[in-house]
């Protein structure tokens, strides 16, 4: 088992990151003249830089669950991050981090799990994937997020103002927010609705924006016509977009799960936007950072 604070750094010369053994979280990403990308934990504002959520994404109602007649308590996004992950292996451009269960983990999920965390860089784009495996011999009920925090504004100049979000498609579909960290049941109009998100302080008071069913596969963020990062998540079903109001930084969050709706009381095995893995089955959970010379 590799130490707290453990990293590994992956450089291509266009881009470099560097990973912590420590809940296999991105703390650093920078471009290839060496300017940060990616927001540095702050805890005058928030200390995460790029948790991983696993086994559930958002919060449980009381943040605890019940499963065969006992009940396990469980915080908002689950223990991946605050978990200490094995260094598989590591080379200049690839590395490999692992969480099995422990005899905390199983305090708070009785389930069997081997979760792996690759993550790879080729030329300016840094690809992430988690890849679940249920080595039990009952299915496996689990969720995956990610939850990077990108500064803002990046370094290529321009105000916090001028910086876009721009969604591969439209999003006219209404938005959910957390209420209490579980999931509105109301919900309001994207602010995304042309396929444009000028982000703004005031849009967060509320906490993050929530994009149920997002059409788009990748979004790009930056001030049009400047350099900026274009993230993409095949696969990943849902999208959360949040900074608390002030922070300098924009949390684009590629998600297979959410916070359980308010007012649902099914058993957790059914709570909505789980991944079910049958036994000596995997799923796999992607997103990818790129950098752009020009956004648009």
């Amino acid at each position: 088992m590799m130490t707290a604070g453990t990293t590994a750094t992956l450089t291509s010369g266009r881009l470099s990151a560097e990973i912590s053994t420590l809940g296999a979280e991105l703390v650093r990403l920078r471009d290839g003249e060496g300017r940060d990308l990616l927001w540095n934990g702050d805890p005058a504002f928030w200390t995460g830089r790029a948790p991983l959520l696993f086994p559930i994404v958002g919060a449980l109602p009381q943040d605890a669950f019940s499963h065969e007649g006992r009940r396990y308590s469980m915080h908002k996004h689950g223990f991946a991050r605050r978990s200490l992950f094995d260094l598989v292996e590591a080379s200049g451009e690839h590395a490999l981090f692992r969480l099995l269960p422990s005899a905390e983990t199983r305090a708070h999920y009785p389930f069997d799990f081997v979760l792996d965390m690759a993550f790879a860089i080729v030329d300016d784009t840094l690809s992430i994937e988690a890849t679940v495996r249920n080595p039990g011999a009952e299915s496996l009920p689990a969720s995956f997020g990610f939850h990077p925090a990108f500064l803002w504004p990046l370094p290529y100049g321009g105000t916090r103002a001028d910086h876009r979000l721009l969604f591969e498609t439209a999003e006219p579909d209404p938005v959910h927010r957390p209420v209490d960290g579980l999931l509105s049941t109301a919900t309001e109009p994207s602010p995304a609705a042309g396929g444009v998100l000028a982000p703004e302080d005031t849009m967060f008071e509320r906490d993050a924006f929530i994009f149920l069913n997002v059409r788009s596969r990748r979004v790009r963020f930056g001030v049009p016509g400047q350099p900026g990062i274009e993230v993409a998540f095949p696969g990943m079903p849902q999208l959360g977009v949040w900074t608390k109001p002030g922070a300098p930084y924009l949390c684009i969050e590629p998600w297979h799960g959410y916070a359980t709706p308010e007012g649902d009381t099914r058993p957790f095995v059914e709570k909505p936007g789980l991944a079910h893995i049958p036994p000596g089955g995997e799923e796999r959970f992607a997103m990818t950072v790129s950098w752009r010379p020009r956004i648009s």
